[in-house]
């Protein structure tokens, strides 16, 4: 591969991993068909095809989002650019431009040092200054956004897809009323699932009593460790230490079933009791029946979340959790606001 495709690539891959973005759906009391006089509801529909329902919407809300966040974006530089009686061109020459510098001969090599290519140094120095110009200016025109975003007051309301996840028996770490209930879908072999573990845990630390966690088991087919593994977490909390355990599987990342027999002894449980636990098979129903609603629900990889029953997949970093947690937030804060006011109106009514 040239230096130039393998910096496109590289380029491509940033600019995709630079945004992560979550649909309109139909009302869910709205009918949707009728079937020897009876009525079909968009809330039925979900119920009973999920599975086929949820991957599509969430598809296209991907693209609805992506769609929207341009046209914010759009918006506010022309509005900017009015605001200052300046051109586009001229305004990101102010704003953005200013703060791209040009890459130092040191920067410039030490760049072409992680870049897999025979061609030299000298050879492929334009591209690369040319791939470093774009990444900067992207970075550049990223912080100015935001400072419009900020400035004007975005407050972006497109919902996700959501579903009806059942969580009676699942572990729950924080109170059952919070605010924010955050439902993961994992697997204790999945790479993805360890690093969201810890963003997780930074979440709780950050927000409190205002989010509880739901873990549910995906173990999947590729992971064969992965079935025993959540098999073992629920034998720990047999004994009262579901979540010790869970954190331990994800941290060491030590799979094999000597492993969870240490990680038992470690935690100081009743080992003999583990052990027959896990050697008996006494949880494989429970992470069965967890994989089979995931599957229900049409789940394809892992992590997979539903966020106040939203629903969101992938490897998504700690600020995009963030941020979804802060809009909930800020839907129940405004939901308690309108009740609030409706309060006095019905009391005046009365008197």
């Amino acid at each position: 591969m040239s230096t130039k495709d393998t910096l496109i690539a590289l380029g491509l891959g940033i600019a995709l991993c630079a945004f992560s973005i979550p649909a309109i759906g139909q009302d869910s009391s709205s009918v949707v068909a009728e079937i020897a006089g009876q009525k079909v509801t968009a809330d039925e529909l979900e119920q009973k095809e999920a599975g086929k329902l949820l991957q599509a919407k969430y598809k296209y809300y991907l693209a609805e989002r992506d769609a929207l966040e341009q046209f914010i974006d759009d918006q506010l530089l022309e509005m900017q650019a009015k605001k200052e009686g300046v051109t586009l061109d001229e305004l990101f020459k102010r704003h953005v431009a200013i703060h791209v510098p040009e890459p130092t001969e040191d920067q410039l090599r030490f760049y072409y040092e992680g870049v897999q290519t025979d061609e030299p140094y000298e050879t492929a120095r334009p591209n690369i200054i040319d791939t470093v110009h774009q990444l900067r200016t992207k970075k550049a025109r990223d912080a100015y956004i935001a400072e419009l975003r900020a400035q004007y007051g975005v407050v972006v309301e497109l919902n996700q897809p959501s579903a009806h996840v059942e969580v009676a028996n699942a572990p729950r770490l924080g109170p059952e009323s919070a605010p924010v209930q955050i439902i993961e879908f994992a697997d204790y072999e999945c790479p993805y699932c360890q690093k969201v573990n810890e963003d997780l845990n930074r979440l709780r630390e950050q927000f409190g009593n205002q989010v509880s966690v739901v873990y549910k088991d995906f173990p999947l087919p590729m992971h064969p460790l992965a079935p025993r593994a959540a098999e073992a977490a629920h034998c720990a909390g047999a004994q009262g230490k579901f979540w010790e355990f869970h954190d331990a599987l994800f941290q060491t990342k030590r799979l094999q079933t000597s492993d969870l027999k240490q990680q038992a002894r470690t935690l100081k449980l009743d080992t003999a009791r583990f052990d027959q636990c896990l050697d008996g098979g006494e949880e494989i129903a429970v992470v069965k029946k967890d994989a089979q609603e995931g599957q229900r629900l049409g789940l394809q990889g892992t992590p997979s979340f539903f966020i106040n029953g939203h629903f969101m997949s992938g490897a998504i970093g700690f600020m995009k959790l963030r941020d979804t947690v802060l809009q909930e937030l800020g839907a129940v804060t405004t939901a308690r606001k309108q009740t609030a006011a409706l309060v006095p109106a019905k009391d005046a009514g009365k008197k």
